[in-house]
């Protein structure tokens, strides 16, 4: 025989119904049902309980949608909507029922209608409850299985939903990220051009490191290349703001400590603090590509190979701090001959930070980074293999992955 449950504004009663997992992990085995209905006696009939039953379930009561939304609290899990209810609009048979969807969009609902109803009971399906119920139907074993149902698919429902927007969001990140990437200028030069990048950040596609080239109009081929210190996705965007400063200032002609003193005010206005420093490492070579201007704020020196001669760095005595370090730094520009036929790479500290072994304390450091890129030259390794190389075998000489950004970038001449 049906039990009624009298209509609770301020509390509740307890209907206990058959046992499920699902329903024990949450609230501690309780789960509680809102009923909105249109009940002129003022009661809800919750069927009798199956024999032997445990799992609780705590039933509420409103007579209108004002009440429903006072009795909405937190430890609500199901709502159950009287699809007879009046509703504001005359005109939409559903417009209680959406309104609840709306009200509470994180709550599982199930849908009660009258036996000759079933058409506005698939109905209410469609535009967002989990289940429906037929009124003259329902026995406790029929309305537990349909709370924890609810209750589950909704949980499935937001799950899902939840991945899809992440995914979503990580498509756009990659996409946004990849377009952030720099497309190097070299129309109309001979010099060859290759870089690898790999950020720090797990699944990200940029990080703290930057880099660049441009061929400015009188045929000198400008590169940089630099480092945000820190590896999330402030100094991300901070080193995208550093690199497209460098490609403004330098087609509009800044060179050398010019470049650099405006790239430190921009630094100094974009930091999120005063202990974000970077550094950076410019290179304009000449028109003929014989020659180079070398800048070094901080940075390390690149390497250069020469056909037939063994891997050196240039020169880095007469180089300048780090970018946001000192107020009014100056950053020497030393001239470089690069010969006819040449190789030259850039890197961020990526690639010599990492340990000489698994468990090794030592690190690679420039000297050993000098020693691998001969072996790999000697194996005859040019352009983008030979950078892949290096960024494969600095990985494996670690143990596994780098937990610093790599960039490196290489600008060859004449012969490989």
């Amino acid at each position: 025989m049906p039990v009624p449950v009298p209509r609770q504004r301020t509390g509740s009663t307890v209907s206990t119904v058959e046992r499920h997992p699902a329903a024990e992990a949450t609230n501690g085995g309780e789960l509680t049902l809102l009923v909105i209905e249109d009940d002129p006696a003022g009661t809800f009939t919750a069927p009798e309980p199956p024999e032997g039953a445990g799992t609780r379930v705590r039933i509420r009561t409103a007579r209108n949608l004002t009440e429903a939304e006072r009795l909405l609290t937190d430890d609500i899990h199901c709502i159950l909507v009287d699809l007879a209810l009046p509703g504001a609009n005359d005109s939409d048979e559903l417009a209680t029922l959406k309104h609840v969807l709306r009200l509470a969009p994180r709550h599982a609902v199930l849908a009660l209608a009258a036996q000759g109803d079933a058409e506005r009971a698939a109905a209410a399906v469609r535009v967002g409850a989990q289940d429906y119920l037929f009124r003259d139907e329902l026995d406790g074993r029929l309305l537990s299985r349909a709370i924890r149902y609810a209750v589950e698919r909704k949980r499935a429902d937001i799950a899902q939903r939840q991945l899809t927007e992440s995914r979503l969001r990580a498509q756009e990140n990659a996409r946004l990220e990849r377009g952030l990437l720099p497309t190097p200028l070299l129309q109309g030069s001979d010099l060859r051009f290759a870089a690898r990048y790999r950020p720090g950040r797990s699944r990200a596609l940029l990080g703290g490191d930057f880099y660049d080239t441009v061929r400015t109009a009188d045929g000198t081929v400008h590169a940089m290349i630099g480092d945000v210190c820190g590896h999330g996705p402030d100094e991300a965007a901070l080193g995208v703001e550093l690199r497209i400063a460098w490609r403004a200032l330098t087609l509009a002609g800044f060179c050398g400590d010019q470049l650099l003193s405006t790239l430190q005010q921009v630094l100094e206005h974009e930091r999120q603090s005063e202990e974000i420093f970077a550094t950076l490492c410019t290179v304009d070579i000449a028109p003929d590509g014989r020659r180079a201007g070398l800048c070094l704020a901080g940075h390390p020196s690149p390497l250069i190979t020469r056909h037939g001669r063994a891997a050196q760095l240039l020169p880095y005595e007469e180089g300048g701090p780090a970018l946001g370090l000192l107020p009014r730094a100056r950053w020497p520009r030393r001239q470089v001959e690069l010969g006819g036929s040449w190789n030259l790479i850039m890197y961020t500290d990526g690639l010599i930070e990492g340990r000489v072994g698994p468990g090794a304390t030592r690190r690679l450091g420039q000297e050993g980074m000098v020693e691998m890129v001969n072996r790999q030259l000697a194996a005859g390794l040019t352009g983008d293999d030979l950078l892949e190389a290096a960024v494969t075998r600095v990985r494996e000489l670690n143990g596994g992955e780098l937990t610093d950004d790599v960039a490196v970038l290489l600008l060859g001449r004449g012969a490989p």
